[in-house]
This record gives C-alpha cells, structure tokens and sequence, in this order.
C-alpha cells in the first residue's frame, strides 16, 4: 500500500447478540479497550489501531491535502483576512472594575484584561497565548472572585475535556501551586472568596458529583457536596445573577431537577422540586421569590413561573408568564426590576422585556426575512442595562446596550471586517420546503447578488436536526468564501431543533427521527426546484449529530449530493446506543431510544444508523473528520465507518479520513488552527463541485 492507495481496514469477525439478532461487526476492534486512558493521554492508543488512523492521514494528505495546498492557503488567508486580529470584547462592569477579553494580531488565544470601572489602561489578568504552550489548549472560562483579588482560570491540554482549575493572585499575578485536577469544567467561586465548587467526571467520563474545594487544602479532602447516582443524568454547578444561591443543575435531554445551596452560609443543597420524566425547569432569584422557565403541566413551548423559597414545589408554582402555543421561551433573565426572555416566534427570535414593578411587557424584533439575536447580563444584578446581539447572513454582528429606564439602544460595537465587506452585495432569503408529511421546513439561504439562479450554481447545505439546538441565522465569515465563488449558502432548519416551537423537536426524536433525514432531502430538492441549484451540485454539511444526518442522506439518496462534509459524525449510533459505558450513552437513550431495552428501539436505530445502513452503492464524495481525544464521538465512528464505506461501496468517488491526533470534539484549539479546517473542508466543497479542481478517481 502505498500513500496514494486507499488503506484496507482489517475485518475482524465480532459476533454480538442482542433480543435474539445477531451481527457481526468487522471494524469493531477500531474501538480503543482503553479509549479512557486515551482520552487523557493519546500515547496509549493500540499501535494497530493507530497505524491505521496514520494510514488514513496520510492518504488523505497525498491524495488531496497536499494537491490543494495551495487552494486551501488561499482561502484560509480570504477567511483570515476578515477578522480583526486585535480585536477586543466589550467591557463589563462589577463593582469597582469593568472586565473584558481581547485578542492580539497574530495570536491564537485571548488575554482577560479589566480596567477600573471609569475606564483607563488595562491590566493583563491572563494571557492565554503564554499558557497555551505549544499543544492543544482548550481555554474554559476564567472567573474572578467577588473580592476581585483572584482569578479562577480552567484549561484542557488534550482534547478530552478534563479541565484543570488554576486559582491566580491578580495583586502578584502569580498563580497558586495547588491545582484542581481533572474537573469536568463546571465551577464557581464561593461568596467569601474561601472556596471554590466544581465538577467532576465518574469513570465514564460522565460529570455526576459536585465538590467543595476551600482555597489552601488538599484536593483529595475536598466534601463531597453532591453526587448523582443515575448514570443517565449529567450535574452542573452555577449561580443566580443575585449572588443569593448556587445552583445545581440535574440533567439530560428531557428532565431536569434544580437543587439549591445558600450561597453565603453555605450548607447542604435544598430540592426545587423532585425530577419526573419528560419535565424541565430551571431556576433564578430575585427578592426571595423563585422564577422558573418549565413545561410542567403540558407547557409544550414553556411557561414562567414563580414560587416561594420556604416551599418552591410544583404544588406551589404560579404562572407569571402562561404557556403559549408556538412562543417558544427558550432562556430568562432577571435583574433587579425587571426580567428578559428570549422568545422564538414563527422561526424568528425576539427579546421581551417585563417591567416586574408593572408587569407592562415591550418586545425588541427587527425586520429582515432571517437573523439571530441574542441577550446578555453581565455580573451586576442591579441594573437597568442589558446587552444586545444582532447579526443576519448578510449583516455582520452588531452589539447594543439597551437601557430599560430610558429606553435608549446604544450601538456599542460593529464587527469589522477588515478586508471589506457590503452588505448590499448579498441577498438572503428565508424560503420552505415541502417535507414529505407535509410539514414545512425553514430553509435560510445566502447568496450574492448576481448568481444566477437558473440551476447552475453549486451549493452547501447545513444541518444539524437534534437535542432541540437550532441553527441561527448569523453572519459567518467563512460562508463568504464559498459565496463569493459563486455558491448558494443555505441552512436547512429541519426537525430536531427548535427553531418552530418544542414540537418541531419532538417530531425529530425516537420514533420520530427520519423526519431529519426526510427534512434535509426535501430542503435539497425545494433548491434544485427553485433554481438554486441543481442535483449533484449540492454539498452537504453536518457535525456531531449533524454528521449522523450527512451519513443518514448519503444511503438515502446518494445522486443528490455533489460532496458531503461530516465533522466528529455521530455515525455508529446503534453499537454507541448499546455501549452504556461510554460517556453520552445513558444520559441520551430518551434522546434516540434505549436499544439494549428494547427491541423495538433496537430495530428503529438499527434501520437507519449510518454505519449499519452502509451498502453496495455508488456514493458521493466523503470527507470524514475526526478527533482522537474526542469523548462526545469518540474517533472510531468515523473511523469504522469510512473502514465499512471503503470495503462495499461501488464507484469510484473518493472517500476521506481525517484524524486529528491531538484534538478532541472541537478540534483544533487555537483561532487561526480552527480556519486552516475550514480552509480544507471548503477546498473539498470546491473540488466535489469543480470549481477548483477536481477529484481523482480511488
């Protein structure tokens, strides 16, 4: 074999049985025995398995990496170009200082910098580009304390999502020698600045306990404060903007449970209310009343309700805010006077605000055909002032602040783009398509201004289609560079988000999960009909879960795609669904189904599991990427199933795998790393579509 050869995966016979079927799968023994020492140390990797994945990398690098060097240089430089390298966040006020982030010119990673609360020169906190060091640096979150004399900063250095806490002196600048090892990522500071609470992952790399460590001990004393027994629940640790209470927040896709711990005395966690299946809430404060966003009590697209300290059960919630049919409430906040929501409404998002002295209600939308929009608090919980996001495919993101006793917006930033942009260049549509139900699909579509739209103009298609997460309609960047060259940028909002209320994602879920799949084919089909483009002409994009869709639409209707872009692709979900070690197995089972329960479940995954559904056909072009360290989709899905496509597709379309050795689910860390990516999936798009290049027969 030789680097321009495919590599030939060994099949190695593995006969497993489940509610009487049995299967044999050839590339099961890709799977790393010890994927957990993997995870934290790559070294470790089997030396057959890691031959393998070299093998896969460099022939991808000799068959098309090196080939369109040139290219990939080309548009990583365009995408780089539109960035200001030495850009800066805005400053946020708390107390006597006002904290913000920035970036250097030609640096990865940002520096965390405050100036007193007037203003004046900044003072370096952290600079992540000297702890970076030369490996992966997964950067979490710093958080300073309540006294502002310290700083908590969390990093990763594998990929693997083990992050270790770093407790800073901000007068020395000197960290602390004592470290808090392998936390899951989740963490605050205690109100007397004496402790700090965190997370921490069981041996399936599932965060299931919260911890106290009081600054100045060992780590190996630290209480237990929390620790979740069910397998299938993940724990996360915050607190409400009053500083009144830390938050324990009990969770996977369908129910929730809040516990409560005093944040100024401290103490044993106190239960909001008892979990009960398919029920979510979470939970704020504001002058001793609760106010919680839940669908209790069938509120399909959630309702607002408050509810006593002394006695927050369900029996006691009021609604503030009643369930309304189609108003999707998808986040809260509350300050001093009044509370924000995020709304979505007939596919687009709004922000409401309630006067809670008057209960009067203003509502802040805009006009265009698709946009996104976001909300935000910074640390301070009396205020008047919230921060506004707004961008849409053509319009680059602009920040406001919105000042709720005067009702003055003040632009406070416009993203620049440095090499130049006009909005009035482009055109962006927001159209649907017909599903085969008869639902319609929300289809956003980017284009300039110019292409014709006669069917000859390739396209990129986007989608993703789970958990509830919807694709907003944002400006990118990087879509430009495929704009630019004449493709149509579309986004299918299919079922499995939310972008039309929680229904739209229960339609996109177990039983219901090929409306997915169904959904993003006939959003291709409404753009070869319309005139976008035409059949053969579109390349397909999905990650994660959105990969599992690319693998999904590839044995559906292989002819319809010029290409397909699976990132970290979620592609072996019925051996992963049977596999309840893994880290994502239990805790989604309401998620896909439960197949080592049920049959019935078995049976449905097992009917359109990409890796399972593999067969004697002509594909389209694949570019596969994966991550060694990645615990979300661990490398050897895509890995198994670029093995499984190579050894029974017909044709002679190329199929790649790429591994990155030193990343995780995210992959690469650093900014500029995380564009020379994009650079090499757009280049893939451009050759499936020839418009630079063209693919070599293997």
């Amino acid at each position: 074999m030789t680097k321009t050869t495919p590599p030939v995966a060994a099949r190695k016979s593995h006969i497993v049985s489940f509610h009487g079927i049995e299967r044999n799968d050839p590339y099961d023994w890709l799977r790393a025995s010890n994927w957990q020492e993997v995870m934290q140390k790559p070294e470790t990797l089997d030396p057959e398995i890691r031959f393998y994945l070299d093998a896969e990398n460099a022939y991808f690098e000799a068959a098309f990496g090196s080939r369109t060097a040139a290219l990939q240089d080309t548009i990583y430089k365009e995408i780089r170009g539109r960035i200001k390298e030495d850009d800066s966040g805005i400053p946020t006020p708390d107390g006597p200082y006002a904290y913000n982030w920035r970036m250097l010119e030609g640096k990865q990673y940002p520096q965390i910098v405050r100036t007193t609360r007037q203003g004046g020169a900044e003072t370096v906190l952290l600079d992540c580009n000297i702890e970076a060091g030369e490996g992966y640096f997964g950067f979490a979150d710093a958080k300073h304390d309540r006294s502002h004399g310290f700083l908590a900063w969390a990093a990763d250095r594998a990929g693997s999502e083990y992050y270790d806490i770093v407790i800073r002196d901000l007068e020395t600048g000197i960290d602390s020698a004592e470290v808090i090892t392998e936390t899951a990522g989740s963490y605050v500071w205690s109100n007397d600045s004496s402790a700090i609470y965190y997370t921490e992952y069981d041996d399936n790399h599932r965060p299931y306990r919260v911890r106290l460590h009081t600054i100045g001990t060992d780590q190996a004393s630290d209480p237990i404060i929390f620790e979740e027994k069910d397998p299938s629940f993940f724990v996360g640790v915050g607190r409400t903007l009053s500083d009144r209470f830390i938050v324990i927040n009990v969770h996977n896709h369908q129910t929730s449970e809040c516990w409560l711990i005093d944040a100024e005395l401290g103490g044993a966690p106190r239960l909001v209310a008892p979990r009960m299946t398919d029920r979510e809430y979470d939970v704020d404060e504001r002058n001793g009343l609760l106010y919680i966003r839940t669908n209790a009590n069938g509120a399909e697209d959630y309702k607002i309700v408050t509810a006593p300290l002394d006695n927050p059960g369900i029996e006691n919630w009021t609604d503030l805010v009643p369930h309304q049919q189609g108003v999707l409430i998808l986040d809260t906040v509350l300050i001093k006077n009044h509370m924000l929501r995020l709304e979505r409404f007939e596919g687009l998002p709004r922000i409401v605000v309630r006067d809670l002295r008057s209960n009067a209600e203003e509502t802040v939308e805009f006009d265009e055909q698709a946009y996104s929009l976001g909300m935000s608090i910074g640390y301070e919980f009396d205020t008047s002032v919230f921060r506004l996001t707004y961008s849409s495919p053509t319009t680059p993101s602009r920040t406001y602040d919105v000042d709720l006793v005067t009702g003055t917006r003040t632009l406070l930033k416009e993203q620049e783009i440095p090499s130049g942009h006009n909005p009035a260049d482009y055109e962006t549509r927001r159209l649907f398509a017909t599903a085969s139900d008869g639902e319609q699909v929300p289809v956003t579509v980017l284009y300039r201004k110019g292409t014709p739209v006669d069917g000859s103009a390739p396209a990129l298609l986007y989608g993703y289609g789970a958990y509830g997460i919807s694709m907003p309609a944002n400006f990118s960047i990087s879509a430009l560079s495929l704009v630019d060259r004449g493709f149509v940028y579309a986004i299918a909002h299919i079922r499995g988000g939310m972008e039309k209320g929680y229904r739209w994602y229960v339609q996109g879920r177990r039983e219901h999960k090929t409306n997915t799949f169904t959904d993003f084919i006939a959003a291709a089909e409404m753009l070869i009909e319309t005139g976008y483009t035409s059949k053969g002409r579109i390349v397909a994009q999905g990650g994660s879960a959105g990969g599992m869709l690319m693998g999904a639409i590839a044995n559906l209707a292989p002819d319809l795609w010029g290409g397909i872009l699976a990132q970290v692709p979620f592609v072996d979900a019925l051996n992963t669904m049977l596999d309840e070690t893994l880290p994502l197995t239990p805790p989604e089972w309401p998620e896909w189904g439960n197949p080592l329960a049920s049959a019935q479940d078995y049976a449905r995954i097992a009917a359109y599991a990409p890796y399972e559904q593999v067969s004697a056909q002509s594909y389209p072009p694949i570019f596969a990427l994966a991550g060694l360290t990645d615990p979300r989709v661990t490398y050897w899905e895509p890995a198994k199933w670029v093995a499984r496509l190579r050894a029974t597709k017909t044709g002679s379309a190329p199929l790649y795998l790429k591994t990155n050795m030193g990343a995780g689910h995210g992959g690469a860390s650093g900014r500029f790393d995380r564009l020379k990516e994009t650079a090499m999936c757009y280049a893939f798009a451009l050759n499936a579509v020839s418009l630079e290049g063209s693919f070599s027969s293997n």
